[in-house]
């Protein structure tokens, strides 16, 4: 009985629990914009214009704005320059820079280079499923011993946040029918979140 009580507990914490998560993140996101804009709206705008929601709303429409503004070359130079400078700061360049290269790995432009989805082949007949994000010969030796030619691949690790960057022959590597969020969930959760086979 007791047993059976539990089984039936930890299927429903399972089940509610991601649910809740997400509530409580876009919860947090929506109550934390506007706590940190509606104070600058109010000080621009008289009381009676404001509405309770109106510094979420800012925030979205600043954050498009600024997606717009950088493909601007002058806004990005100006970027690249205050980038600069962080990478300059001890300890600053090293937290700033795990931060930006987390949220890299799943912009639109990072995912451009990550959509090539492989699974690579070890010596002992495993394979390992990683992504290709590096075939240039600009910042890559290209050919090995035996003049194959080599690319970058990360292999991310599973329930956590970091892999291993490794330069593999591309006979090692073969195509996975995967994009690359269907690939990413696959692995980070160790196959528990599934796959259906079948791209997007």
């Amino acid at each position: 009985m007791i047993g059976f009580i539990s089984r039936q507990f930890l299927t429903g914490l399972i089940t509610i629990l991601p649910l809740t998560l997400t509530a409580y993140l876009i919860y947090w996101f929506i109550v934390s914009t506007e706590k940190a804009l509606s104070g600058v709206i109010k000080f621009v705008l008289p009381d009676y214009l404001y509405w309770p929601g109106m510094g979420f709303v800012a925030a979205l429409l600043l954050i498009f704005m600024i997606g717009l503004l950088m493909h601007l070359y002058v806004v990005k130079a100006l970027f690249r320059y205050i980038e600069e400078l962080l990478y300059h700061m001890p300890l600053i360049k090293s937290v700033y820079g795990a931060i930006r290269d987390f949220f890299q790995y799943f912009s639109p432009a990072r995912q451009s280079e990550f959509e090539q989805v492989v699974a690579v082949k070890l010596d002992n007949g495993m394979e390992l499923i990683g992504f290709i994000t590096l075939d240039s010969s600009d910042s890559l030796p290209i050919e090995d011993e035996d003049g194959e030619e080599r690319v970058l691949v990360f292999l991310p690790m599973s329930y956590n946040i970091g892999g291993y960057p490794v330069m593999m022959s591309k006979k090692r590597l073969r195509p996975v029918n995967m994009t690359m969020e269907q690939a990413m969930r696959f692995v980070l959760t160790a196959g528990v979140a599934g796959h259906t086979g079948k791209k997007d």
